[in-house]
């Protein structure tokens, strides 16, 4: 039988993937600014593809890049730009 990697982690085993917190992660849920979720059984599970696309999504090559398509603070976005 062949060893399979799950494909959906829980917040906690979803934020030790990006090296983030649980709890960043909870907050980027509260303001739409984290990675796609899905609500199974009452439970939040991320699927490891939707967690790796988001992270590519803050790819950048310099420090001199623009910030385009950039991964947001878990904050409200209004609260960015005020």
């Amino acid at each position: 039988m062949r060893n399979l990697s799950p494909r959906f982690l829980r917040t906690p085993e979803a934020g030790r993937f990006l090296g983030l917190s649980g709890r960043t992660l909870e907050k980027h849920r509260t303001y739409g600014t984290g990675p796609v979720y899905r609500k199974i059984g009452g439970r939040v599970v991320y699927a490891i593809t939707d967690l790796e696309a988001w992270a590519d999504r803050a790819v950048q090559v310099s420090t001199t890049d623009p910030r385009k398509g950039a991964v947001l603070p878990a904050r409200s976005p209004s609260d960015l730009y005020s």
